[in-house]
């Protein structure tokens, strides 16, 4: 993972191991993963389940990320600061 000035995408990458680890585990599901900041911990959603906590917005740009993902090997990562009031995804190899 490349340097960058995303404090969230920091965050995925200090937590990268602990989030592939936990993706091998539910690999077959295809799970979407989330980083809680304020809960510290990461969570493994059916895409259907997470999708279904969205926006309609944002269940529209879940689908596009999802859907590259699937081709392209990728995890879908979310990040939620709820005391920024944010939730912010990312599609990574």
């Amino acid at each position: 993972m490349r340097q960058t000035n995303d404090p969230y995408l920091t965050v995925v990458a200090k937590h990268w191991r602990h989030i592939v680890t936990l993706y091998l585990t539910f690999q077959d599901k295809r799970p979407v993963m989330l980083i809680d900041l304020q809960d510290a911990k990461i969570f493994a959603y059916p895409y259907d389940q997470f999708k279904a906590g969205l926006s309609k917005r944002s269940q529209a740009l879940l689908k596009l990320q999802y859907a590259e993902a699937r081709s392209e090997d990728k995890i879908v990562v979310f990040v939620r600061d709820s005391e920024e009031k944010k939730l912010v995804s990312y599609c990574l190899a």
